[in-house]
């Protein structure tokens, strides 16, 4: 599953401006979105991807995706870097 890929990783950064910067300088190796985040959240950060080739994977939760990336409260975006 590609959550573990995110579970397992020793570089990542989690939340969306975050990952939004890191998209934009080219360091994002895959980007994973919460289906359950407001969609005003991550749309500036889907609009980047599209001029991406990067991989992006769906997590059906922000708690979900929040304790893949070993912290305590929900997340809309993480990366792998």
């Amino acid at each position: 599953m590609a959550i573990d890929l995110l579970r397992n990783a020793k570089a990542r950064v989690v939340g969306t401006k975050s990952t939004l910067k890191v998209v934009q300088s080219g360091e994002a190796r895959a980007v994973f979105l919460a289906a359950d985040a407001d969609e005003h959240v991550l749309r500036p950060l889907k609009h980047a991807l599209e001029k991406r080739a990067i991989p992006v994977y769906e997590v059906e939760t922000m708690k979900q995706l929040g304790r893949a990336c070993g912290i305590e409260v929900g997340a809309a975006a993480a990366a792998l870097l």
